[in-house]
C-alpha cells in the first residue's frame, strides 16, 4: 500500500503528524544539548579553551549524527511528490552537511583530549562512536558512487539497495546508542553530586527526546506502507525507496 489516490487520507494525516512529532523530538534533543553545554556547562570556546571547546562535541554530534541524519533519511518518504533525482540530492547534501558537523564536533573532542593530556579512545562511547562515524562516511560513498554517479551498473545497484537501507537504519540506531552512552558519560564525569537538580532533570529530558526521535524515525522509514510511491517514468527502476 503506498499514498496515493486510493489509500484513506487517514494513513497519510498520521504519518505527517508522526514527522511532525518526531520534528519535534529531534529539535529539542538539539535545543537541549545546546542548553546543557552552553549554560550549565560554560559555554563554548575553540583551542583557547580546552574544556569549553569540548562542549562543542555533544552539539555538533548530535546535530549531525542524529537530528541532520535522520532527517536525510526521511527525505525518501516527506518529499513524496517530487522527481526522484531530486531526493536523491536532498538525502545526499543533507548527509555532507551531516558530515561536516560529526568532523568539527571530533576534532573538538579530540583536541580537548590531546590538549589536557587525556588519553583518545579509552571508552565504550569513543569505540562505537567512532565506528558509526567511519562506518556513516562509508554508507554516504557508497550510496553516492551506486545511485548518483555512472560507475556502477542495474544489477549492483539492486544488490546494495538492501545492505543500504539496512545499514541507514543501523547507523541510526547505533547513533542513538552513542548519544546516550555520551550523555551518561559525560553527566558521571561533570554532575554526579548534583544529579537531582535541574542539569541531571535537563540530562534526563535530553536522553528521552534522543530515544523517542529515533525510535519515531526508524519507524517512519522502516513501515512498508509509508514507502514513496514511484512515479509513472520510474516505474522500469525497482529501486524506490
Amino acid at each position: 500500500m503506498y499514498f496515493d489516490g486510493d489509500t484513506n487520507p487517514t494513513d497519510l494525516r498520521f504519518f505527517n503528524w508522526m514527522v511532525v512529532v518526531a520534528q519535534v523530538f529531534g529539535l529539542l534533543s538539539v535545543v537541549l544539548v545546546a542548553v546543557w553545554m552552553g549554560h550549565y556547562q560554560g559555554g563554548f570556546a575553540w583551542q583557547s579553551d580546552p574544556t569549553h571547546q569540548f562542549n562543542l562535541h555533544p552539539l555538533f554530534m548530535i546535530i549531525g549524527m542524529v537530528f541532520l541524519y535522520a532527517d536525510g533519511i526521511l527525505a525518501y518518504r516527506v518529499f513524496r511528490n517530487e522527481k526522484k533525482l531530486y531526493i536523491k540530492i536532498v538525502h545526499a547534501v543533507v548527509h555532507v552537511a551531516a558530515l561536516v558537523f560529526v568532523g568539527v564536533g571530533m576534532k573538538a573532542v579530540f583536541d580537548f583530549h590531546n590538549l589536557t593530556n587525556k588519553p583518545n579512545l579509552y571508552s565504550l562511547h569513543s569505540w562505537v562512536g567512532l565506528f558509526v562515524v567511519v562506518a556513516f562516511g562509508l554508507q554516504w560513498l557508497l550510496g553516492f558512487l551506486a545511485y548518483l554517479t555512472p560507475v556502477v551498473g542495474m544489477a549492483v545497484k539492486r544488490f546494495y539497495m538492501p545492505y543500504h537501507r539496512f545499514w541507514g537504519a543501523a547507523l541510526l540506531a547505533l547513533s542513538g546508542a552513542t548519544v546516550l552512552m555520551g550523555i551518561t558519560e559525560n553527566a558521571i564525569f561533570k554532575i554526579k553530586p548534583s544529579w537531582g537538580g535541574p542539569e541531571g532533570i535537563l540530562v534526563n529530558f535530553l536522553g528521552v527526546f534522543v530515544i523517542a526521535f529515533v525510535v519515531l524515525v526508524i519507524y517512519l522509514v522502516t513501515k512498508p506502507e509509508y514507502k514513496r510511491p514511484p512515479a509513472p517514468e520510474e516505474d522500469h527502476i525497482p529501486l524506490n525507496e
